[in-house]
């Protein structure tokens, strides 16, 4: 199979990131993605764009040159309530919300408290998708979570870039994490965590942990852009009429 969707791409508005919107359409395009993510780091990290960039996002075209862009952030967990760094009504303007741990927001504590922040947060919901939960400085109970993740209809990520560019020593967690997640009856999304737009839709290795495990590929999010729009809709996003053409591969 094919996986032509992208939920995870960070642009020049997170300054450790190198590409344009304009770059990531041309990659788009190129590679015959149809659908992907802006998700750039909340507004708690230290380079991240200002809050304004994401009430802003409105102004970028729903789908260009036949692909879908979607309109998002990686927030940030800030605490064990499993509170983020984006609120409010703002949130519903958003077409996809993502979470995870970075270290400037919320440093490495112990296996309760992360487990407690991530449950929370998946509990809270405001949050779609949870971002490279196998990362080895963040431990935590993958069963209690996988289980807390599938109750509450959000998808977990294996993360690309956690096994080629940082968050060394992943795999082993991303298995674990995707064979529980298999058994709690979840959902996984495959995110590449572009910080620049050449590794858009990488997911190789991220495939080598999900056929590993053995994870059934109708309960993998990025299958096409209609699993992925109809799993945000469910989640209360109004984003699906406006992505309709791009409903070409059924699923």
């Amino acid at each position: 199979m094919k996986y032509l969707v992208d939920t995870h791409a960070h642009t020049i508005a997170s300054t450790h990131a190198y590409s344009t919107v304009h770059d990531y359409i041309a990659v788009a395009k190129e590679k015959g993605l149809r659908l992907f993510a802006i998700t750039d780091h909340g507004p708690d990290m230290a380079d991240a764009p200002h809050f304004w960039h994401f009430v802003n996002l409105r102004v970028l075209p729903r789908i260009l040159d036949g692909v879908g862009i979607l309109r998002g952030i990686e927030a940030n967990i800030k605490n064990d309530a499993g509170e983020i760094d984006y609120f409010g009504d703002y949130l519903q303007e958003l077409d996809i919300v993502l979470a995870g741990f970075h270290e400037p927001v919320f440093p490495p504590a112990d296996k309760q408290a992360h487990t407690q922040a991530m449950i929370n947060t998946i509990e809270s919901g405001n949050v779609d998708i949870i971002t490279h939960p196998g990362n080895p400085a963040y431990p935590i109970d993958i069963k209690a979570v996988a289980i807390a993740a599938a109750r509450s209809h959000v998808a977990l990520e294996i993360n690309n870039s956690s096994f080629k560019m940082s968050r060394k020593g992943s795999e082993a967690n991303c298995v674990a994490i995707a064979k529980a997640v298999r058994d709690a009856g979840g959902l996984l999304v495959m995110g590449s965590d572009s910080h620049v737009a050449f590794s858009l839709g990488e997911f190789s290795q991220a495939l080598e942990i999900i056929d590993e495990a053995e994870f059934p590929a109708e309960r993998i999010l990025n299958r096409s852009p209609e699993a992925l729009l109809t799993f945000l809709s469910k989640r209360g996003h109004k984003t699906l009429d406006d992505f309709a053409e791009l409903y070409q591969e059924r699923f």
